[in-house]
């Protein structure tokens, strides 16, 4: 498959070195080319044809995002062969920000965070398509899923009745929330950090519309296990160094307290081998929050 890349693409085929990319969790070859013309880097997907249309409206948003954000990848080529698709951005030189931050001082993960937050500022000022339904009914329709394959998948939180009670009063305050970008998967993972500092944003790849709080969920369940600086860093930079207000912190458990309910149930069907570490996770945000019945979490206080 790579050979076929290299027949299409003109511009890979003076290719220095190719580096095969094993980490994360998507069902497509990665590959870091480097080629001859002054070592310039790319980075290249092959995917399954039947996933060719949702891998164009990346490659459209990747192109969108340029008047937005400098800091993120940028789309080179999408095509076809065969029965494969492909699409080459950009590559982004340093480490991702899981790797990088334990190692880093407090007070560098702490503005790694902050310069991060800002980023995501200006990638929210990207409005959805008018015709799009509201957020309210479409985030309320995938809860109403979940819950269902909750109760019967077999696995039960502890005080899962009382979460699910603390989501339906808290419902009504998705409504009138602004339709706009969501990367929908902003953690560590898919940050860039090189000589201690913010590089970008990768992985557009889980985008989405909704409301930009939505967006914070993933400091619950992932971030805030492997850099709290960072976390708080992102809180403060994304408000501009101001304390957010009571809405987001409503809103902020909101969307946790339902995203424990689809975690067991994505992990089950996408990663069933590391259920226990997912209900770990779980675990935790039921702690920072006391079961919710605090809204600001315990390690941002």
């Amino acid at each position: 498959m790579i050979q076929q890349l290299l027949k299409n693409t003109t511009f890979l085929k003076d290719y220095k070195e190719i580096q095969k990319i094993d980490k994360g969790l998507s069902f497509e070859d990665k590959y870091l080319i480097t080629t001859n013309l002054n070592e310039k880097k790319y980075f290249a997907r092959i995917f399954a044809l039947e996933q060719y249309e949702g891998k164009s409206n990346e490659f459209s948003i990747l192109q969108a995002m340029k008047s937005y954000t400098n800091k993120s990848i940028e789309p080179i080529e999408i095509g076809k062969f065969k029965d494969r698709g492909y699409m080459v951005t950009t590559y982004l030189e340093g480490l991702d920000a899981e790797e990088m931050l334990p190692s880093l001082p407090e007070s560098a993960q702490y503005q790694i965070g902050v310069d991060a937050g800002k980023e995501l500022l200006k990638i929210h000022n990207f409005k959805a398509p008018e015709h799009l339904e509201s957020w309210y009914e479409r985030k309320r329709r995938k809860h109403q899923f979940y819950i269902h394959d909750y109760k019967l998948c077999g696995i039960k939180i502890d005080q899962d009745e009382k979460i699910m009670r603390f989501i339906d009063e808290h419902l009504h305050l998705m409504k009138d929330r602004p339709n706009l970008f969501q990367h929908d998967d902003f953690h560590p993972g898919n940050l860039i950090v090189k000589d201690g500092a913010f590089a970008g944003i990768i992985d557009f790849g889980r985008y989405d519309w909704g409301d930009p709080i939505h967006e914070f969920l993933k400091i619950g369940i992932f971030t805030r296990n492997i850099s709290i600086p960072f976390s708080i860093g992102q809180i403060k930079g994304y408000f501009q160094d101001q304390e957010p207000d009571d809405e987001f912190w409503c809103l902020y458990s909101l969307y946790l307290a339902m995203c424990i309910f689809s975690t067991v149930v994505w992990s089950l069907k996408v990663i069933p081998d590391d259920i226990e570490t997912m209900l770990k996770k779980i675990n935790t945000i039921l702690e920072d929050h006391n079961y919710f019945k605090k809204m600001k979490p315990s390690w941002y206080e």
